[in-house]
């Protein structure tokens, strides 16, 4: 059996719908970061699918705009995505840790 997780805050559907697309962008992203092993197939694909995520993600604010939410409540989207696992996806985008350049 596996560890019940702690459950997501709160969100309205707008929110929960701006985090899973975030996530999906940051996941693409960290496929095709050049300092990352790969391959460049896998880094290509990627990128194409990056394009409708992307407007995915513009469409879930627009949303939020129109609906009135105006403010995005970063402690509570910050918990969704440390509960979701967003700071090691996100770790993906970043430089990995090496050798410091002479």
């Amino acid at each position: 059996m596996f560890p019940e997780l702690p459950p997501l805050p709160a969100l309205t559907r707008a929110e929960a719908e701006l985090i899973d697309r975030y996530l999906e962008v940051v996941d693409l992203v960290g496929r095709i970061n050049p300092a990352r092993d790969g391959d460049t197939y896998s880094g290509l694909r990627a990128a194409q699918a990056l394009v409708s995520r992307a407007t995915e993600l513009r469409d879930a604010l627009t949303t939020m705009h129109r609906r009135g939410e105006s403010e995005l409540h970063a402690p509570t989207l910050a918990r969704a995505l440390r509960l979701l696992d967003g700071e090691r996806r996100a770790a993906r985008v970043t430089m990995p840790p090496g050798a410091s350049a002479s």
